[in-house]
């Protein structure tokens, strides 16, 4: 049976700057990689020790390893090339800039495992649940699908779809095998669907948004089947951009609820509900009895810290669509989805996350 963890967060934390530097010295070739992956240990577990200490029900190692949340595709995957596809950020320092995923430009062939360097550290050293991200390969069929690039090898997205679908496959395989009991899908690129530019964007691409949305779905549950999932928790996070304070989309969930929510093999959402930007709580109507949803309230884009008694009051407010029961509490992202991280300090960080466990225990009682 699925765990109901009440205070949790995305998965990426702020990286200390002797990693940053250790990851810049590595990729300049002046520092090896066992040197590399001593400073990741390192702050690893300082980071883990303070989930624990702060009272979080499930831990992550923070993303540390990772130039950003999905960059262990291309590292482990052969066939990505440096070209990008570029986004058009919104808010702080707001630009046209590439992703930090690389496009496809040759027929994808996975090397090595995604996580295989991550899980072995966590489960010697994590002593309470721990959850493991993945990026869903519906991301992909976004952002590494680069006109002139990738068409000579993948005609259409489907056809890039299936090969990463199978990589996901094998990596979700992998870590049930290896007694992973919380898998984490992370699907930022679901928000193209909700946004009405985003989709005009695609119907001027040639694709229709809805049909779009069903592949991904329908990869998305692909890439879980067949595996022995028993108390295996499966989640999936949508956002709407999340990169040095930035984001890239915005909308309710109204327009692809019925589907995300219906048609998803998930047992748990998490959800961003941080501003605005993400409309109202109404379309958690759809989610289907049994399953749990994270609520996003805390946001990880500025320091100001969230009133208390508004966390309550939305929270309140969102059970009007979802039992109390299946509700839970966390920021609306990670908090630095890029290693640069988002706009606020490590002490900031850290106060969210005990607001999140304080708020939580308030509300649902010690965990």
């Amino acid at each position: 049976m699925p765990s109901h963890f009440r205070a949790e967060h995305v998965g990426s934390l702020l990286r200390p700057p002797d990693v940053l530097q250790a990851r810049a010295a590595h990729a300049a070739g002046s520092l090896p990689l066992e040197q590399l992956r001593a400073a990741e240990d390192l702050a690893i577990l300082e980071v883990l020790e303070k989930q624990i200490q702060l009272g979080l029900d499930v831990v992550t190692d923070g993303e540390l390893r990772r130039g950003s949340w999905l960059t262990d595709m291309a590292d482990a995957v052969d066939g990505f090339v440096s070209e990008r596809v570029p986004l058009e950020w919104k808010g702080p320092g707001g630009v046209l800039e590439g992703s930090t995923a690389h496009a496809a430009g040759a027929k994808l062939r996975k090397a090595r495992k995604m996580t295989g360097h991550e899980v072995p550290f966590l489960k010697k050293n994590a002593r309470v649940p721990f959850k493991v991200t993945l990026p869903a390969p519906s991301n992909f069929m976004q952002i590494s699908y680069k006109p002139g690039i990738t068409e000579k090898f993948y005609p259409t997205h489907a056809d890039l779809l299936k090969d990463l679908v199978e990589i996901v496959h094998d990596e979700v395989a992998w870590l049930v095998s290896e007694g992973v009991k919380y898998i984490q899908f992370d699907a930022p690129y679901y928000s193209h669907y909700l946004d009405p530019q985003r989709q005009e964007g695609m119907r001027q691409a040639g694709f229709d948004p809805y049909k779009e949305l069903e592949n991904a779905i329908a990869g998305d549950n692909a890439a879980m089947r067949g595996v022995q999932r028993g108390d295996v928790t499966f989640a999936l996070h949508v956002c709407r951009g999340n990169s040095r304070s930035r984001w890239y989309a915005e909308g309710g969930y109204d327009l692809i609820a019925e589907k995300l929510f219906g048609l998803l093999e998930v047992d748990r959402f998490l959800l961003e509900y941080d501003t605005e930007r993400s409309g109202g709580f109404e379309p958690l109507r759809l989610v289907p009895s049994g399953k749990s949803v994270v609520l996003g309230l805390i946001t990880t884009k500025e320091p100001k810290l969230e009133a208390q008694d508004d966390l309550l009051r939305r929270i309140g407010e969102a059970s009007k669509f979802v039992p109390l029961e299946y509700l839970a509490l966390s920021p609306q992202c990670g908090f630095a989805s890029v290693a640069a991280g988002n706009l606020l300090s490590v002490e900031e960080q850290w106060q969210k996350l005990a607001l999140v466990v304080d708020t939580a225990r308030k509300v649902w009682g010690a965990a």
